[in-house]
């Protein structure tokens, strides 16, 4: 054998082991889709808790990724949510503070072993201070105490008062209606309250005899 021949044949065999490793080259990963299998693969329907509460809508989906979404993006999200917001029937924005209050304080509901249908709390204490009497809150969310007096609210009922409770009522029916990523929950949106539970969140926020806004 030449040494010409030689040289060829091992050329002939290097690019036969390059193709080789082409070919078994394993295909790109999803991992988005990879890390959603697993997390479903991790749980399971069990009382009033389905997988369905795995699946994400589209302001879920911008604002889970490594980066937020973009400025043109978040607001077509905000504008849709604001969109969806529904008002009170007959437009009666407060209810009962005492009643929002235990709301407040109540983080029960919506697990596995929870009837379903069962009143939730509001749990808000969790992420906001309130109340000056309750020193064990959240500091994840702003505080809200003297929320309403803060504002000027002294009647409610007070056209001049109108907005401020509009954008409240906004702000816990959908709070992703101001800010596409907002951490809080959709109380209406996601029917987590019921209208007459929100009623009394807001008068717990709004109504000047509140201990907020003492």
């Amino acid at each position: 054998m030449t040494i010409k021949y030689r040289v060829v044949t091992a050329f002939a065999a290097a690019a036969v082991v390059i193709a080789a490793g082409c070919a078994s080259t394993p295909a790109p990963v999803d991992y988005d889709q990879l890390a959603l299998s697993m997390i479903k693969s991790s749980f399971r329907d069990q009382g009033q808790a389905k997988l369905d509460r795995l699946d994400q809508d589209a302001v879920q989906k911008a604002c889970s990724g490594p980066t937020p979404p973009a400025p043109e993006v978040a607001r077509k999200l905000e504008a849709e949510a604001l969109a969806g917001v529904k008002p009170p029937a007959a437009g009666r924005y407060l209810g009962d503070w005492k009643e929002g209050e235990k709301l407040a304080q109540n983080g029960r509901g919506m697990t596995w072993s929870d009837p379903a249908g069962s009143a939730n709390g509001g749990n808000c204490y969790n992420c906001h201070q309130m109340a000056k009497a309750e020193i064990s809150y959240g500091t994840l969310g702003p505080s809200l105490y003297h929320y309403g007096k803060l504002r000027g609210v002294k009647d409610p009922a007070d056209p001049v008062s109108a907005p401020i409770v509009q954008y409240t009522w906004g702000k816990l029916y959908n709070a992703k209606a101001y800010n596409a990523c907002s951490g809080m929950p959709r109380f209406g949106h996601e029917k987590l309250l019921s209208e007459k539970q929100m009623q009394d969140v807001m008068a717990l926020l709004l109504d000047p005899k509140s201990p907020v806004n003492q």
